[in-house]
């Protein structure tokens, strides 16, 4: 199965630097580009290592196990390795790997690659580092300790000596691998790439149009699948006509997929598949399909009177999940208690590039081709749906048009191999924006009901919060309904204000969607409701929401929630390494105040600044606002302001570009963003209907202030979006005094 081509509509055009356009086609063999092929640097001359290879000739290829969206990883994490290793850039080679255990997790999600790979990467870097040193010590007959690697080059201090990596190849595949104490790190001073960055391996391809995605994957003899699926979660079919359909130019056949049962997890839906030349062809023939489905008990579903039943929930008490003090006494003895119920919608990925996958089955075996977040969970999946072991699936990962957790719930890539098996032939299955969109794994819906009782200084003394939302947990256990502690400490269980009594409760939900993580999961309503909250409490107060918010949070500690009977799970990290520590939140809070003039800045007559921060991903994020509301109620945000301690920065302009990108990103899902269903069915199918922010929406200026750090690096692509949302609306708010309580803010009158 080693035929793959990819042949697009960009390979029709040719785009030069001197601007002549040139038509004609091309024929790549992605086997011969990097993001597509997963090439196996266990073929190298010389493999220290499974992320690394050299060869006689100088070139060191370094594979990329994560998968690249436009965050930079496929050059983030080799660019560690080879400032370790001493390499010069212009040389190196960046392979992406297929799906495989030996690379440790490749699940290119909840902000972690960095975070988990920084020092593997190091590692890898150094390991060879030293055993091309101590080769060419052995050879000149000098002390490795006065060897060092520089820009290819291994040089000999005292003398001026030098040898390139190349030459020196053999000789270091022939010393024995250092154990993990005699490796010695690079100081800080050292560093040419990390801190500094270097340009992304995908930049010159993006930019001329033959980049790889999922679309684009192609084999000769393929065919194209459009599924009909059923419009209700849990729907099966009762009758199909398909006559009509097989009367369209193209179609080949229809092929029934059995329809999936709870718990869905990342099973294929099911439904009436067209088999065509083309995807124009198998579309067309859809739209003929006489499908007659039972919707199934899901049906029941509407948004309008499941949002009452949430909020209703949401006033009632609920399961304890956090602790301390005695609230309902604090409450009983209160001159001025506060409460506000907050709601945020469903939401969608809506990622530029849908779904799409390319998968052929032969002898027993699966070859896929597919734009996927984790490939693993592709092998694990499709092992599933065949009844075939996972070493006999193989992933190959392109680019991606975007994921935001979409593309690591590989459902798509299942049905294209079901179909594969099905009819003996490729099949490629390209989801339309309506499937994008209708089938979704939703980012949940959440109801919160706060209550805070105030001294006479204005200060909290007694918080309770709840939460109630369908929990991502139901996907894989039908018989879940409540949070789990994953859920509740993304800014929920871990309110980081110094209140003496404090409850945080959490209520049980149905879903009747598939639910799923989205770019920064429970954070997102966590944050709006908490941080919209607190700035409730300030106006009630009579205080600045920012110097309010300051000292609600009180001193600089690390939050201890075992006295408080609560749960943390710290995204997977202990919190003796990774504390939740105000006074990082306090920083940031600070510098994006300092660095916003908030001190000089006026709200009023339609024109307000609102403040907030939030903890995300082991990440302290802080926002500052800035918003216009014209006389029609338009919305216009003239500026943001984000601070940021993420710990040491790895490549400043990714980091740089991902909190710009989380700034239009928090505000389109804040303004715009809503998904609802009538009878179980999602009514959103396209941009018309679920908007995102263009230009005329997003911030015109987005201004990234980083916390200088030496610290471990943390979480970069999601923490930026938490605090958009109640920043936004506190300085809507500012602006008009309307309180927004309800997303999306286009669903509110502002004037």
């Amino acid at each position: 199965m080693n035929n793959l081509r990819i042949a697009s509509r960009r390979d029709f055009l040719g785009v030069f630097s001197a601007g002549a356009l040139v038509l004609g086609t091309r024929v790549v063999s992605a086997r011969g580009r990097g993001h597509a092929a997963g090439l196996d640097v266990t073929k190298a001359a010389w493999n220290p290592n499974v992320y690394l290879g050299l060869e006689p000739d100088g070139s060191v290829i370094i594979v990329a196990h994560r998968s690249e969206m436009g965050t930079g990883i496929r050059t983030s994490l080799p660019m560690v390795v080879a400032d370790e290793l001493g390499a010069d850039w212009a040389r190196v080679r960046v392979e992406q790997a297929v799906g495989d255990e030996k690379f440790g997790s490749q699940d290119t999600d909840g902000s972690a690659s960095i975070l988990d790979f920084y020092q593997p990467m190091r590692e890898t870097g150094a390991t060879a580092r030293v055993m091309l040193e101590r080769a060419a010590a052995a050879h000149w007959k000098v002390a490795a300790t006065d060897c060092r690697t520089e820009n290819h080059f291994v040089l000999h201090a005292p003398t001026g000596r030098k040898v390139s990596f190349g030459e020196i190849v053999s000789a270091a595949a022939r010393q024995p691998v250092p154990r993990k104490e005699e490796l010695h790190l690079k100081p800080d001073s050292e560093f040419r790439y990390i801190g500094k960055g270097v340009p992304s391996v995908d930049l010159k391809d993006v930019c001329t149009g033959r980049s790889i995605y999922g679309f684009d994957a192609s084999v000769p003899g393929m065919v194209y699948a459009s599924i009909e699926r059923a419009p209700v979660l849990g729907g099966k079919m009762k009758t199909f006509d398909d006559t009509a359909t097989k009367q369209v130019r193209g179609v080949q056949q229809t092929v029934v997929l059995e329809s999936a049962k709870p718990p869905y997890g990342f099973q294929a839906l099911g439904g009436v598949a067209v088999i065509a030349d083309n995807t124009w062809a198998a579309a067309q023939g859809r739209k003929k399909l006489k499908v007659e489905w039972e919707d199934g008990p899901h049906a029941i579903y509407q948004s309008e009177s499941y949002k009452k039943m949430l909020l209703e929930r949401a006033a009632q008490p609920q399961k304890p999940v956090r602790q301390a003090g005695d609230v309902d006494a604090a409450f009983a003895k209160a001159n001025k208690v506060i409460e506000a119920s907050y709601y945020t919608p469903l939401l969608a990925h809506a990622s530029m590039e849908p779904p799409a996958a390319l998968a052929e089955f032969r002898n027993g075996k699966v070859e896929v081709w597919t734009a996927t977040q984790n490939p693993q969970a592709v092998q694990k999946t499709v092992a599933e749906a065949l009844g075939l072991r996972k070493e006999d699936v193989l992933c190959h990962v392109t680019l991606l048009g975007g994921g935001f957790g979409r593309k690591s719930k590989p459902d798509y890539v299942a049905e294209a191999a079901l179909l594969s098996k099905k009819v003996g032939k490729p099949v490629k299955i390209s989801w339309t924006r309506e499937e994008d969109l209708r089938f979704d794994y939703f980012h949940s819906t959440s109801a919160m009901f706060f209550k805070a009782a105030l001294d006479d200084t204005g200060k909290p003394v007694a918080w309770l919060q709840r939460t109630v939302f369908p929990p991502i947990g139901a996907t894989f256990d039908g018989k879940a309904t409540y949070a789990d502690t994953g859920d509740l400490t993304q800014g929920f269980t871990d309110m980081p204000f110094d209140v003496e009594h404090i409850r945080a409760e959490n209520g049980p939900a149905e879903p009747h969607l598939r639910i799923g993580w989205l770019r920064s999961v429970a954070n997102v309503y966590h944050a709006f409701g908490i941080q919209s909250f607190i700035a409730e409490l300030a106006h009630a107060a009579g205080q600045d929401q920012a110097e309010y918010w300051l000292k609600a949070l009180g001193a600089p500690r690390k939050l201890d929630f075992k006295t408080q009977h609560a749960e943390y799970d710290n995204y997977g990290k202990p919190l003796e390494q990774f504390p939740v520590d105000t006074g990082k939140m306090r920083r940031v809070a600070e510098m994006a105040l300092e660095r916003s003039g908030w001190a000089n800045k006026k709200s009023g007559n339609g024109r307000g600044f609102g403040f907030a921060a939030h903890r995300s991903f082991l990440t302290y994020v802080a926002a500052v606002v800035e918003v216009e509301v014209d006389d029609k109620g338009k919305l216009h945000i003239p500026r943001v302001d984000l601070a940021v301690d993420c710990g040491r920065i790895i490549h400043p302009d990714r980091m740089r570009a991902q909190f710009e990108g989380a700034s239009v990103f928090g505000a389109s899902i804040a303004m715009l963003g809503e998904i609802t269903a009538a009878d179980g069915r999602v009514q959103q199918g396209n941009f018309n209907t679920y908007p995102v922010a263009r230009m005329n929406d997003a911030p015109f200026e987005t201004h990234v202030h980083i916390v200088q750090s030496n610290e471990s690096p943390t979480g970069v692509g999601e923490p930026g979006v938490p605090p958009m949302s109640p920043a936004i609306c506190n300085a809507i708010f500012a602006a008009t005094g309307k309180r927004i309580r309800e997303l999306p803010i286009r669903k509110q009158k502002l004037v």
